[in-house]
């Protein structure tokens, strides 16, 4: 064989100048990672020898290089009539007699090893793809299902012209690449028959936070051209690093996509044709679509792969629906988020809020503010002018000339691993995916602002909204005697809160996960057969992939509280057990049917009398079993516990008794179990509350309230209300004083520091143990009391 063809096992990272990044690395993966668990699909590819040799002929290159060489990539009309009379050209050129006779030779081989049915892949590789500081993502084609000699040679000569797509020729203008030092090489791998199977594209970190403890899943069924190109809005996974080396239960997050559509197989051989999209069958699209042992499978082969490779990587995967093996059939370096600063945080915050229009998956924790531009064809894409919010149902690659231009991108369909997202990651444009409905819902010419700066979830607002951008050099803040922490409710911003300097979690609201995550009451979950049909509908949607009401509950709990001691090991998180009170539990769903219509709720049947009384207990010993798993099974044993609105000793006591006969007995592995001090009989009896908690963490909310007698939310009294008062202070300093006395943990959790620098002064002066802040004022505050620490 000569150097036209090589096979991908004879290849490596040093052959990148060969065949190219992504080739390269196949072969590298094939011959380095094959032994350690590593499943990649072989095969052969054309050289980048050979793809100049055919540029040659016929005078092929001249006559490309003479048309790009004063092509104004910006102007999209002459960007798009330059691209395509190129393709014709490479197309219509014949190849060599060298280059088809190595091709046809390779082929007979593959033929022979696979049968005269083998189907492959026909991918490119570019010379200049796929390095650390460059992304070619999806910019190249790509020919799934390609049968027969005669089909692979037209799928090499169209991936050949692939090298001038519009988006491609944009791409190394504004990157600075030289066309004329960019070749390609044709990649032909054996198909996995993912079709009946899935695929998608995983991360070795978090893609939004850059956390590295994460490999970050997305998966569809079919092949991965629509997870991809963002056509379907995939299932989404999370994996911790640290669990599965240790062979722990290590899925962090489990979200399910719609997977409206897959792609599949179709009967025809004819280039072009043989593959097809199709609806999924809607039992299909509420469940997941591989198990969680296949997840945690992928999760140890991404692993080996970056482990390998000496950094984050972006993996493509396929499951083979015949014989059930998961497969990685490409292994890029991850090129946006492990560049970022790690001292350096930039945080965007929203001013003012206005009518939500449209809502999706949040790319790139950034705001942006413009016009719509409203584009359902590409042929109207030179209507998007410098500062436009482009609006479409798919953005894919094609668009990167005019995605630069935008402020924003908004899109009803794709992932948060599509390749649009990807390119919009790395332009630094906020973009919201997956929305829906975005086209039906924001009309061109309007103006809006699109957050994607508040978690999970991005935001379209009406008009044009005030922010800030603050840039803060955490490196420049120095230890302090008083432990900040922060108050964290929603478990999705974890990863990224972690960026901001901290000793841990104060206060971790469980009541957050059960609102935003289960949204049902704990009770109609435990009594689903007797629900009303029209509840068990509502049910039904809520808990789609799960295998019954109550599991679901439980690994809902297990995932938001694994998610934020993940993202903060090895520092404490003191996760607050549940604080609903009767009102808000009767919101939840099936809810009104088990609660009491209580006159004032803020001082009725909450915290732990709840959790001792009869009707409830059931559903506590959920939150129990939750706190287990997490702590005892996925080893996360920097969990805390904290018991909330504890009235008496008597309860202190009998809480104790409940939650160890719940396996979560205090001082076993390592427990602390923490009293949340809001009540005054709390400060009151300090010293006897201590002997049945391992500290305290102050609520001054709920002891200002109880302190001064008055309801907080009223707004005739609302000027009262004030943690500084005088009374509330002393009852501060006795729970502050006692706990010293005993050298137990005492922290505050409530809202008083963040609003006040100078009530966080004096709980400093005070010597408390730490104080936890809301994430947006822990720089603030930090600075401020360490300007006080260094002045003494």
């Amino acid at each position: 064989m000569n150097d036209q063809v090589i096979w991908l096992d004879r290849l490596g990272m040093n052959d990148v100048e060969r065949v190219g990044g992504k080739n390269a690395s196949l072969g590298e993966m094939i011959s380095n990672l094959s032994a350690l668990g590593v499943s990649v699909p072989g095969g052969f590819a054309t050289t980048a020898d050979a793809y100049r040799s055919f540029l040659s002929h016929e005078g092929l290159a001249d006559r490309i290089n003479a048309k790009l060489a004063n092509l104004d990539v910006d102007n999209v009309v002459a960007l798009a009539d330059a691209g395509a009379e190129i393709r014709a050209w490479v197309i219509d050129t014949p190849f060599p007699d060298e280059l088809l006779d190595a091709i046809t030779e390779a082929w007979k081989r593959m033929e022979d090893e696979g049968g005269s049915d083998i189907a492959v892949a026909v991918r490119s590789s570019a010379t200049a793809e796929d390095l650390p500081d460059a992304s070619f993502a999806g910019q190249q084609e790509t020919f799934l299902n390609v049968r027969g000699l005669d089909n692979v040679i037209v799928a090499i000569k169209h991936v050949f012209a692939s090298l001038y797509n519009d988006r491609a020729i944009a791409y190394r203008v504004h990157q600075n690449f030289d066309h004329q030092k960019v070749a390609l090489s044709a990649g032909i791998q054996r198909m996995v028959r993912s079709d009946i199977g899935a695929s998608g594209v995983l991360f070795t970190l978090d893609t939004e936070s850059g956390y590295r403890d994460a490999v970050f899943i997305t998966g569809a069924y079919g092949l991965g051209e629509t997870v991809v190109q963002g056509a379907v809005n995939p299932d989404e996974f999370y994996v911790y690093k640290p669990g599965l080396a240790e062979n722990r239960p290590a899925i962090l997050k489990r979200g399910l996509g719609s997977k409206l559509i897959k792609m599949i197989y179709t009967d025809s051989t004819d280039h072009g044709r043989t593959v097809q999209t199709v609806e999924v069958p809607n039992e299909d699209q509420r469940k997941f679509c591989i198990t969680d042992e296949q997840v945690e499978e992928l999760a140890r082969q991404a692993m080996t792969i970056e482990k390998h490779y000496e950094r984050p990587m972006d993996v493509e995967w396929a499951l083979d629906g015949v014989d059930g093996q998961l497969y990685i059939v490409q292994a890029r370096p991850e090129t946006v988020e492990s560049r970022a600063s790690n001292t350096v945080m930039e945080r965007y915050e929203l001013k003012q809020k206005s009518h939500l229009l449209a809502e999706g998956r949040a790319i790139g924790q950034r705001i942006g503010a413009g016009t719509v531009r409203l584009i359902m064809d590409p042929a109207e894409m030179s209507r998007v002018q410098a500062g436009d919010v482009l609006v479409t149902d798919m953005t894919d690659p094609d668009w990167e000339p005019i995605m630069k231009r935008a402020a924003a991108i908004v899109t009803n369909r794709g992932g948060r691993t599509c390749h649009a997202a990807i390119i919009a990651r790395e332009l630094g444009i906020p973009a919201i995916v997956g929305c829906g409905d975005a086209t039906e819902r924001l009309r061109d010419g309007e103006e809006v602002t699109v957050s994607c700066a508040e978690g999970d979830t991005g935001n379209v607002y009406h008009g044009i909204l005030e922010f800030d951008i603050i840039r803060t050099d955490t490196g420049n803040m120095k230890p302090l005697p008083t432990k900040i922490m922060m108050n964290v409710g929603n478990p999705t911003r974890a990863f990224a809160f972690a960026r901001i300097p901290n000793a841990g979690v104060g206060l971790a609201r469980l009541e957050f996960i059960i609102n935003n995550t289960i949204g049902v009451h704990p009770k109609a979950l435990l009594e689903y057969d007797h629900q009303p049909d029209d509840i068990k509908s509502v049910i039904n949607r809520h808990i789609a992939g799960y295998n019954d009401p109550v599991e679901f509950y439980v690994k809902k709990l297990i995932e938001g509280i694994g998610m934020l001691g993940a993202a903060f090991m090895p520092n404490p998180v003191i996760v607050r057990l549940s604080d609903f009170k009767s009102n808000e539990y009767a919101n939840l769903v099936g809810g009104r049917q088990y609660e009491p219509d209580e006159e004032n709720p803020m001082i009725g049947l909450r915290g732990t009398s709840r959790y001792l009384s009869d009707d409830f207990r059931d559903c506590f010993e959920l939150e129990c079993r939750a706190l287990k798993t997490v702590r005892n099974e996925m080893g996360m044993t920097n969990v805390e516990i904290m018991v909330p609105f504890c009235r008496t000793l008597e309860e202190a006591q009998q809480v104790n008794d409940l939650l160890a006969e719940n396996g979560l007995k205090r001082g076993e592995n390592g427990l602390r179990v923490i009293m949340m001090c809001e009540i005054p009989s709390n400060a009151v009896l300090a010293d006897e509350f201590l002997e049945y908690f391992d500290g305290y963490s102050i609520g001054s909310n709920d002891m200002t309230q109880l302190s001064l007698g008055l309801d907080r939310d009223s707004e005739l009294i609302a000027h009262l209300f004030d943690e500084r008062n005088p009374a509330v202070k002393k009852l501060l300093s006795m729970a502050i004083d006692a706990c010293h006395k005993q050298n137990k943990y005492v922290g505050i959790c409530g809202q008083g520091p963040s609003d006040y620098p100078d009530f966080a002064m004096w709980l400093f002066d005070k010597g408390i143990t730490s104080i936890s802040l809301n994430p947006d004022t822990v720089v603030d505050t930090w600075m401020h009391l360490s300007q006080k620490h260094q002045g003494e």
